[in-house]
């Protein structure tokens, strides 16, 4: 025998025995698992539920097994002829199965009613129902069915429905500068319920916005109000900026569920980060004393000269400064945004003057919260940094201004990474009783913070004398 005949030979005996096995397996499954149906059981606990969360009777136990991997779809038809999904077409791998049923199903609405708002679960009216149970084998296309009776009584089917939902503004800015930080969302529910509201991102990620603290609780039926700001109040970084999608979510003790949305648009989030940086010889502030002229005093109704900033090099050396009554203790110093969002400030502009006794409301540069300005403090002043500039204006590189779509002002803003120069002086007129005192620059978030990294910087000794030159006592 060739060779070539003793291969196929071979070949055809590895064949027939291969054949053999899998007819001898399936013999043995046919003996031992004979054909069953798709569906093997299926029913109710009980055929009558009274879902009004009084908890009796509120909810059935639909149990069924399949063998075989399916998808199953459970209806229920009412006597009018209206059917109800509470499962449709959910795939299911073999074996057996239960749920609790509280006559709650996908949502609808009837025709001609009015809901504000999707109905995504929904409970069915009271009457006698035919269960469906369908389960469908996409391998062999085979289909099984079982079906039965329930009946829904006493049920509460008063949806919680949000009749009021509003989102305002619909744009805002979380960065803390007083200008659209927050968002406020007002909801208001008919009925007792579960309320949840939430950002829906892109990706689907739920971010969930907590109401106010004297609000109404989570269940008590009523307006709800919450207050919206990102999370930069607890020094976290908001949302990436974009649109998302608000979701108000009510649902009650017998599980119905209503949602509404609206759009809320994030801009320019973040939280604002900004320093004092020091002068590229290594001081933090440049103090210096200037002689004072009338030409630099400003008013309500009347806006001063502005000084040049300082800029003579015997200026940098941290000896105590002297100061002679009447002229005035100028400084100059960086400030740098070294954050990802613009940061807003407010007048008065650098070079501004201060007479001792005057205070930026003087000249109707009055606090901004939110907005950042470079105020110097000494040890006898009255008042925690009584003299206050803005970081810079409109001319400033790195500083524009924008207006406000809410109110319609005119506001001034340091684009992330600028670097402003400001300066600007007090004119001296009282000796206090500590001479020589400590004069220093801050870095003001107004009714933010001062934080520490721009506090007391470039803390300097001042002595203040006679006019003639001599040390006033």
């Amino acid at each position: 025998m060739s060779e070539r005949v003793m291969r196929v030979s071979i070949w055809l005996v590895t064949a027939a025995a291969a054949v053999g096995v899998v007819l001898v397996i399936l013999a043995g499954q046919a003996l031992l698992n004979p054909s069953r149906p798709l569906i093997e059981d299926a029913g109710f606990s009980h055929e009558r539920i009274t879902p009004n969360a009084d908890g009796v009777d509120d909810v059935a136990v639909f149990s069924y097994r399949l063998s075989r991997n399916a998808s199953v779809s459970l209806t229920l038809t009412a006597a009018d002829g209206a059917v109800y999904d509470f499962r449709r077409d959910e795939p299911r791998i073999a074996g057996v199965y239960s749920v609790d049923f509280s006559g709650v199903v996908d949502g609808f609405v009837f025709d001609g009613e009015q809901i504000a708002g999707e109905v995504v679960r929904r409970l069915i009216p009271n009457g006698v129902y035919t269960w469906r149970l369908t389960a469908h084998d996409a391998v062999s296309g085979a289909v099984d069915e079982r079906s039965g009776v329930i009946e829904i009584a006493e049920g509460d089917s008063q949806l919680p429905e949000i009749t009021v939902f509003s989102v305002w503004p619909d744009v805002f800015t979380p960065n803390r500068d007083g200008l659209s930080d927050r968002a406020e969302i007002n909801v208001y529910l008919e009925k007792e319920a579960f309320l949840q509201v939430y950002l829906l991102g892109e990706n689907g990620e739920q971010i969930f916005v907590a109401p106010r603290r004297e609000g109404r609780d989570q269940w008590q039926a009523g307006r709800r109000l919450f207050d919206y700001e990102g999370g930069v109040d607890l020094g976290n970084d908001p949302p990436p900026d974009g649109t998302y999608t608000v979701v108000a979510r009510a649902q009650d003790a017998e599980g119905q569920v209503v949602e509404r949305t609206a759009s809320l648009t994030i801009r320019n989030g973040g939280t604002p980060r900004a320093e004092i940086v020091p002068q590229f010889v290594g001081v933090d502030v440049v103090f210096a004393v200037q002689p004072y002229e009338e030409r630099f005093f400003s008013s309500a109704d009347h806006r001063g000269d502005l000084i040049e900033p300082p800029n003579d090099p015997q200026d940098l050396a941290l000896t105590t400064l002297t100061v002679p009554v009447g002229d005035m203790l100028v400084f100059k110093l960086t400030v740098e945004n070294y954050g990802d969002v613009p940061i807003r400030t407010s007048g008065p502009p650098p070079g501004t003057v201060y007479n001792q006794d005057q205070r930026a409301a003087t000249f109707r540069a009055f606090d901004e919260s939110g907005a950042w300005r470079v105020g110097i403090d000494c040890t006898t002043a009255e008042t925690n940094y009584p003299w206050r500039w803005g970081l810079g204006t409109a001319d400033t590189e790195g500083v524009y201004e924008e207006t406000d779509p809410q109110d319609g002002k005119t506001y001034l803003f340091v684009e992330p990474g600028a670097r402003v120069v400001v300066w600007g002086g007090v004119r001296l007129t009282t000796i206090q009783a500590r001479n020589p005192q400590n004069c220093w620059a801050g870095l003001i978030h107004e009714d933010v913070e001062i934080s520490v990294q721009n506090n007391f910087v470039g803390n300097r000794e001042v002595e203040l004398v006679s006019p003639g030159g001599a040390r006033a006592n």
